[in-house]
């Protein structure tokens, strides 16, 4: 059956036939995130949810939302999704950080020039019939220090345009490196000495904890006499009470605001204030950006729904669809190893270890160790999945711990999962042959090769006669046939394993008659999710 998805905001028909030519079956329904009750009751039926500002994705409608396997909004911004709910429902939040990044960048350099020039205030004047050509004395932009609080996607195309433009950039942004500082044309700062050097300031970073009221009084005494702010980025980055009064005293010059802390914005301190420029929250408002991020999201929710890709997700690792085809097999195996061990443990886990040796140590870990918790966590909630699963370790107290190293056996690559409860570890790892069919290749230290299969059974035993003999009659007399026998051990007479790749799902009485003999100190059916 094909995935369906839903589109409850209004977006490009161009992206609705994304949907349509990849197969993927899609009721546009543009106006219904306005109405919560209905978006509500039809929620269940749909695999993917496409949106933009009117959709509020809130606990109450993913509690009814229960196929929804993707999110996608199409935009930067996700305030209208609640991210850690959606993780724990087990959805994927997505964005389009890069479609109006240029349209953004433009109204930031568009805001800088017109409160520069005051130019709005200007055209106001002049319209009004009056000649005011003393009053609106501007300022050059040529030569002036521009200091840019964020230089990531965004942040760095203003920054190209602003050095086309002949002026100064400086950049306060902690992740940016000197050597892509280099490559961009800015110099890297702290905040305080962009915030004594700047003649223009413009915010391009989200709203976080750390981020809320980056511009907050004491920041704003510590700016340039006569500098000009500008944001186009979230409301919330700057207190606009204060930037108000630093505007009235004029120690600072100007301001050009895109957003506000409030949404819509009938009412700001900014308001009314000479030479604020004030747009209502225009930055991505062209036909190219509404078309890009229209286009990004059916393509990202089709490759994900499709292939199992993942682009631009905000509560799981991206997996590109080239990483997919070559990963496949190794995400197969993290969740088997998952599900192996999380089938075998009662107790309450305290810590997961994960080790990947040789090839598969250079492949994308967090996607790999997301699908080896949600392996393990899946045996006591089957309804975990790649991005439930880290949240609810986490919720758990669990520690997740990865170790890389190089080609160390006879394998090109392998995974080992330890997991660690207070009365024990049970270790095993596993690797991806060249036919792409996962195997196990150790358990509790014992080295086996054994193929992994939808129902097996698993045994420890000491390494005494009988026991292949024992496993062989008692299936039989219970009607359980064997495709497959892996047998293992520590040592001649010590600790010895076997795994069994069955064809039906055993049943009770072949457990009871299996323990009845006396020969096994564990018995254990599994169960595999094979794809």
């Amino acid at each position: 059956m094909a995935p369906k998805v839903l589109v409850s905001d209004k977006l490009s028909e161009t992206a609705v036939q994304i949907f349509r030519d990849r197969g993927i079956d899609v009721d546009f329904l543009p106006d219904l995130g306005k109405d919560k009750a209905a978006l509500q009751d039809i929620i269940g039926k749909y695999d993917g949810l496409a949106i933009r500002s009117n959709t509020k994705v809130t606990p109450k409608l993913l509690a009814a939302a229960d196929n929804l396997k993707v999110i996608a909004r199409a935009g930067i911004g996700v305030d209208n999704v609640d991210i850690p709910a959606a993780s724990k429902k087990g959805a994927i939040v997505m964005n389009t950080p890069f479609g109006n990044s240029i349209t953004t960048a433009e109204h930031a350099i568009s805001l800088m020039m017109a409160v520069a020039r005051q130019i709005p205030e200007a055209n106001a004047s002049t319209q009004a019939g009056k000649w005011e050509k003393s009053r609106f004395m501007g300022t050059e932009i040529t030569a002036k220090v521009l200091g840019l609080i964020g230089a990531g996607n965004i942040g760095s195309i203003v920054a190209d345009r602003a050095l086309g433009l002949k002026m100064k950039v400086v950049a306060y942004d902690p992740f940016l490196s000197e050597e892509r500082a280099a490559i961009i044309g800015v110099e890297k700062v702290e905040l305080d000495e962009l915030l004594k050097r700047a003649d223009f300031i413009t915010l391009h970073v989200p709203l976080t904890d750390k981020t809320r009221g980056i511009l907050n009084a004491e920041a704003i005494a510590k700016m340039k006499p006569g500098a000009r702010v500008i944001n186009c980025a979230r409301g919330g980055l700057v207190d606009e009470a204060a930037l108000a009064d630093a505007l009235k005293s004029g120690h600072v010059a100007g301001a050009a605001f895109d957003v506000f802390e409030v949404e819509p914005a009938t009412d700001s301190p900014l308001f009314g204030i000479p030479n604020v420029v004030c747009t209502p929250h225009l930055g991505a408002s062209t036909k190219e950006a509404q078309e890009n991020v229209a286009v990004q999201v059916a393509e990202q929710m089709s490759d994900y729904l499709l292939t199992g890709a993942v682009a631009n997700a905000l509560n799981m690792p991206s997996v590109t669809a080239e990483e997919a085809k070559v990963m496949g097999p190794w995400l197969d195996l993290a969740g088997h190893l998952g599900s192996f061990v999380g089938q075998l443990t009662d107790d309450p886990i305290k810590a997961i270890n994960i080790l990947y040796d040789g090839t598969v140590a250079a492949m994308n870990l967090e996607a790999l160790s997301c699908s080896a918790i949600a392996g393990i966590m899946q045996a006591s909630n089957p309804e975990v999945n790649m991005v439930s699963a880290p949240v609810i370790a986490k919720d758990r107290g669990i520690n997740i711990s990865k170790t890389t190293q190089e080609k160390t056996g006879v394998f090109d690559g392998y995974i080992k999962l330890t997991v660690v409860t207070d009365s024990r570890e049970r270790t095993i790892a596993g690797t991806v042959f060249s036919d792409g069919k996962p195997r196990f290749i150790q358990i509790k230290g014992i080295n086996i090769d054994a193929e992994i299969g939808e129902h097996m059974l698993y045994t420890t035993n000491k390494d005494v006669p009988g026991i292949i003999g024992t496993l062989g009659r008692v299936l039989a007399e219970n009607n359980v046939n064997i495709a497959n026998f892996t047998l293992g051990r520590s040592g001649v007479g010590e600790d010895a394993i076997a795994l069994l790749y069955i064809d039906n799902q055993i049943h009770g009485k072949a457990i009871n008659d299996l323990d009845s003999t006396g020969m096994f100190q564990s018995i254990k059916p599994l169960e595999f999710n094979i794809g």
